[in-house]
């Protein structure tokens, strides 16, 4: 007897949904076929101590299972379910034929109790477009699938409970989430304050234009300063993510598996910090079956890289393209996928290898050569990529002490929320831009006029301050978003004079 069972699989951020079909016949053996990868092979011992245990076996007849489309590589274990309820159904010990209507996944254990899968989200998403009626998968990935509305999803612990339910022997609930209730509901937590911050007013203000703009943005401060302690708060300023947004973030982590089983959307902004130590795959994404990277689980968020000349050069100067292009493609022979990395990259370093260069208190030990040799770890171009250098000078005792309140950081977010609005109002007719730092030369030319005492004064800091011609449009984005901070229609003198002083790392006789 032929039955079809559904389930899918995840390329980039998609699903494509695999059909599964069993036929039972006369003869004796078991023949697995579609491209399946060793994990689903050896589905075979885990269904058949599975079904033994609750009473259910698999036929002792020649069962050819073949998983379609037939040229798509299918990986994993969350197979199993599928295959299971595929084999029961073709021979008769599921009496109910409306296994077709769902899509089923879910990895078995010996014992039959389900483990969770990776990418319910994106499968879910995948299933209400073709219009299947539910999708029966772990109780731990229940919340997750659930925020897809118009889809029935059934949260599973083994599958005892999948067998009842097609011999309508027991009614499955379907797990309810009201998405927009519990986005609003957790969209404004923060774990991290400004208000815990003491000091440091000059880097705040930096961190709330970079916020702003959406402008990448690097630390220079000795050991101990705060340079960690305040990228961590910048996610806590950024504007909150939209529904739309959180839709995107959450479909990048679920299919790496770094979704809670509690969560049923991602509420917060995503903050990582890889380790010096990675690799450029990890980084940017790839591997035989291509993952998302630390840049795509970054994406809507911040990307922060701590002492970024520890880092290997081959890995930063993977970052440059998806930097400007804010999308990753990664190409195999057979195939290609694209992940979304559109993030703000925070970094942080010392100003040389012992730390105290410019430190107000401690005496440098490196010579000048050995500054120039540790910040040519880091290539031009990418610094390039890079709208704001501020140094962080360590906060004196007198500060550490003080007890009086600093800002918090909501009300810093509603200063950015409304430069951020501006900018969205200016760029409306504009698909691809959506903050100041995205705008390319001849948006930068029709919204970064200057008048004749601003072009004056960044003429003469060009020359006097030494800095490179590639300053010149960072400066003129990072002054927009000063403006719009301020709400001036016009850049400033003022503005403009601000935005000059974070190009620290372009000012010949910088490093001495």
């Amino acid at each position: 007897m032929l039955i079809k069972t559904f389930g899918s699989a995840v390329f980039g951020v998609d699903a494509t949904t695999i059909t599964v079909e069993v036929n039972i016949s006369i003869g004796v053996n078991f023949f697995l076929v579609g491209l399946p990868d060793n994990a689903v092979k050896e589905s075979q011992q885990r269904i058949e101590s599975a079904l033994k245990i609750h009473g259910k076996k698999i036929p002792g007849k020649k069962i050819v299972i073949n998983m379609a489309p037939a040229d798509i590589r299918k990986e994993g274990t969350a197979y199993d379910l599928t295959l299971a309820i595929g084999i029961l159904a073709a021979s008769e010990q599921i009496l109910n034929k409306d296994v077709s209507n769902y899509i089923i996944m879910g990895e078995l254990s010996l014992d039959g109790t389900l483990r969770p899968i990776k990418g319910a989200l994106p499968i879910a998403i995948q299933a209400r477009e073709e219009g299947f009626k539910g999708f029966i998968l772990p109780i731990e990935n229940a919340k997750e699938a659930a925020v897809v509305d118009n889809l029935d999803v059934y949260g599973v612990s083994n599958i005892k409970e999948v067998i009842d339910f097609f011999n309508l022997e027991n009614e499955l609930e379907p797990i309810k989430i009201d998405t927009r209730a519990e986005f609003f509901k957790n969209i404004n937590k923060a774990e991290f304050n400004f208000s815990d911050v003491k000091g440091q007013e000059n880097v705040k203000r930096a961190l709330e234009i970079s916020a702003a703009g959406g402008h990448n943005i690097i630390l220079i401060g000795p050991p101990g300063s705060g340079k960690t302690m305040l990228a961590r708060r910048l996610p806590g300023i950024l504007p909150p993510l939209s529904l739309q947004e959180a839709l995107e973030t959450t479909k990048i982590h679920s299919i790496v598996g770094k979704i809670d089983k509690n969560t049923s959307l991602m509420f917060s902004r995503p903050f990582r910090s890889p380790h010096h130590t990675i690799s450029d795959v990890a980084l940017v994404g790839g591997g035989q079956y291509p993952q998302p990277g630390e840049i795509s689980l970054a994406h809507n968020g911040v990307l922060f890289l701590d002492e970024l000349p520890e880092f290997k050069r081959g890995v930063l100067e993977v970052m440059r393209q998806p930097l400007e292009d804010r999308k990753i493609t990664i190409s195999r022979a057979k195939f290609s996928v694209e992940y979304p990395s559109s993030f703000m990259l925070v970094a942080a370093m010392n100003p040389c290898p012992c730390g105290y260069y410019n430190h107000p208190e401690k005496e440098c030990v490196c010579n000048v050569n050995v500054r120039h040799k540790y910040m040519n770890k880091i290539s031009g171009p990418l610094l390039d990529r890079i709208d704001i250098h501020i140094e962080v000078i360590p906060v004196p005792y007198e500060k550490l002490t003080d007890e009086e309140q600093t800002e918090t950081s909501e009300k810093i977010r509603e200063r950015i929320m409304e430069a951020r609005l501006i900018q969205q109002n200016r760029f409306e007719k504009q698909k691809e831009i959506h903050s100041n730092a995205q705008m390319h030369s001849r948006l930068i030319r029709e919204y970064c006029k200057l008048n004749t005492p601003g072009n004056a004064l960044l003429k003469n800091a060009m020359e006097k301050l030494g800095l490179s011609a590639r300053a010149y449009d960072r400066i003129l984005k990072v002054s927009r978003t000063i403006a719009d901070l301020e709400k001036s229609e016009d850049i400033m003198t003022e503005h403009l004079a601000e935005a000059i002083q974070y190009r620290s790392l372009d000012r010949e006789g910088w490093l001495g």
